[in-house]
């Protein structure tokens, strides 16, 4: 089908979104897969978490050839966050009713609810691409010092929203990194990818023991085509400055973030 082809191109997208600024892979993920290729929205969930995390292990794995990752970290911050999200995908999920609530008419659905909670978190990420962290700047290395309650917490709280939406949410792990640990942009980044990868992919195994049937030819395409596009996003952030994409991707982001909103809610 042709919605399947430019389904696929844009696959590519995504990776090619997280090897220019590592993050977007879920924000672009899951409005393909629900609204070009047709896929039930708490299917795509878990297929986002498949795609983002195995592209973003190959960027996470890049990194750490350049020793941008640090693995203290990614056992602090990773554990809580993989603990939560298994627990969302494999319990949670499951008892979240298909109707929420009903409104004459209209009635608010599980995947609705899954869409309008996933275009909060576009709009959110958005702002912190459009408006970035004041602290998130590159810096000389230094000690990196743990504010270890707060990571747990806000790795737990990471791994809940990955689990419901299927994000990555490098949006928030990012900073919390910078401002939690201490930790320079360029080493949070590449310890992101990392933790986005571990997580996500542990978190698509609760899926497993669900009920819903994998579409395993469509997942690994979209997933190579994804891996390909990360191979390009690395060669082109040497030509083009980041932080400028950064912006006019977040832009875009928060555009369709409304939509999503717009069309769940009201069309």
């Amino acid at each position: 089908m042709a919605t399947d082809l430019i389904g696929y191109l844009l696959a590519v997208l995504v990776g090619v979104s997280l090897g220019l600024i590592g993050s977007g892979g879920s924000i672009l993920t899951v409005p393909i897969l629900v609204y070009v290729m047709g896929v039930n929205p708490i299917l795509a969930t878990a297929y986002s978490l498949f795609v983002v995390g195995t592209t973003s292990l190959v960027g996470g794995v890049q990194n750490a050839i350049q020793k941008k990752v640090d693995f203290k970290t990614v056992f602090i911050f990773g554990i809580p966050s993989i603990v939560a999200v298994y627990l969302t995908r494999a319990y949670l999920m499951p008892l979240i009713p298909d109707v929420l609530f009903s409104i004459g008419d209209f009635q608010f659905t599980k995947p609705i609810a899954l869409m309008v909670l996933f275009a909060i978190v576009m709009i959110f990420a958005s702002i912190s691409m459009i408006r970035p962290c004041p602290h998130c700047k590159d810096a000389d290395a230094g000690e990196i010092k743990y504010n270890y309650p707060m990571i747990l917490l806000e790795g737990a709280l990471v791994g809940t929203l990955t689990g419901l939406v299927g994000a990555g949410g490098g949006f928030l792990i990012i900073p919390a990194l910078v401002l939690l640990a201490k930790m320079p942009m360029k080493l949070a980044v590449g310890t992101s990818l990392f933790i986005i990868a571990v997580k996500s992919l542990l978190g698509f195994t609760g899926d497993l023991q669900g009920s819903e049937t994998i579409d395993w030819t469509l997942l690994s395409t979209f997933t190579g085509l994804s891996v390909v596009g990360i191979f390009i996003g690395i060669f082109l952030s040497k030509k083009i400055e980041g932080n400028k994409l950064k912006f006019a991707f977040g832009w875009f982001v928060l555009v369709m973030g409304i939509y999503i909103l717009i069309k769940e809610l009201f069309l």
